[in-house]
């Protein structure tokens, strides 16, 4: 495993990695539980996601991940090289890398990332838009002069892209996401019931029963929490329809920025993505009812990509072959979907 080439896709919520001639080999939490006394670092990934909300005064639980960009250096660098180790340890020696990362982020934010994948000791890095490796991974022909419409919805951010031959020619980041969805949830139980819930409760019922579009037939989850009059525990059973009460605003900003995005697309891509349609992925495309939302309200094809969860992980893995072509940022020898290189 010398020289391996990997891909790396460093999530809000989760982490993915991407190793060539063996495919996705590591999914865990982009959490890291500290402790705050010694700063040590004491777990990481499921380890630590498995502490969130049952924690110590003197541990914590932190994401160096926000909206798709890092927000703590120092601990994204640690969960890069920990997961690393975990997926190939000392075997691995100087391998080249692509690196996904959102479709609207700044020359700072780029370095960042940059600087925290090559303390690996890696000898060069790509990047990959999120929306591009997202078709990738969907199984779209992104090399073709045709215009294809990709909606990624992940945990901190939503990116949509107009692509065409290997490029993006519209696109726009929305800071509306799974965590949005959750933070409706709580907030939401909250204002009906007084019902104090974490983070982690408010995932599990929007994976249980949520939806955007009224189900079939109605389903219930039992949320536990703290009451906020008397702080004692306490419990209600949370509809799907509540559910959908309580996501439609989010969702219905998604599809007012997808409107925005297909405004600004050149005519003739337009016509290919009306008879195409639009695709989605991110885990959150996974959400009941939201394709069939979306095509009544775009009046255009909506469907879920397979795995739309490891859709950008899959493309960015895909990607591995392109490395050859760049050079300094540059492909050679036709159309590369890599965007950068280091």
């Amino acid at each position: 495993m010398v020289g391996s080439d990997m891909a790396i896709d460093l999530g809000t919520a989760a982490t993915k990695i991407y190793l060539q001639n063996k495919g996705l080999i590591l999914h865990e939490p982009s959490v890291v539980a500290v402790d705050l006394k010694s700063h040590e670092i004491i777990a990481t990934g499921t380890r630590a996601y498995a502490m969130i909300g049952k924690t110590s005064q003197r541990v914590a639980v932190v994401g160096p991940m926000r909206r798709g960009v890092i927000s703590d250096f120092s601990m994204a660098e640690h969960l890069i090289r920990t997961f690393v180790e975990r997926v190939g340890g000392s075997k691995l020696f100087m391998p080249r890398v692509v690196v996904s990362v959102p479709c609207e982020m700044t020359t700072v934010e780029k370095r960042a990332m940059v600087n925290a994948v090559s303390s690996l000791g890696v000898r060069k890095i790509c990047l990959i838009q999120e929306p591009v490796a997202a078709a990738l991974g969907a199984g779209l022909e992104i090399l073709e002069p045709r215009g294809r419409c990709v909606v990624d919805i992940g945990a901190g951010a939503t990116d949509i892209a107009v692509l065409s031959l290997g490029g993006i020619s519209v696109s726009r980041t929305v800071k509306t996401a799974g965590d949005n969805f959750d933070d409706e949830i709580i907030k939401y139980v909250r204002r009906k019931y007084r019902l104090i819930i974490g983070k982690k409760t408010a995932e599990q019922a929007k994976i249980a029963v949520g939806c955007v579009f009224p189900r079939k037939e109605k389903l219930t989850f039992k949320v536990k929490g703290r009451h906020a009059k008397n702080g004692l525990p306490y419990w209600i059973h949370l509809s799907s329809d509540e559910i959908l009460e309580a996501l439609l605003v989010p969702v219905l900003r998604i599809i007012r920025e997808l409107y925005q995005v297909l405004e600004k697309t050149p005519p003739e891509l337009l016509k290919d993505i009306c008879e195409d349609g639009i695709v989605l992925t991110g885990a959150s495309a996974l959400l009941y009812g939201l394709p069939i939302l979306m095509e009544k309200k775009m009046k255009i094809p909506i469907r879920v990509a397979p795995d739309p969860d490891i859709c950008v992980a899959l493309g960015a893995g895909r990607a591995l072959p392109f490395i050859d072509q760049m050079e300094l940022g540059r492909a050679k020898g036709g159309l590369n979907p890599l965007s950068e290189a280091y």
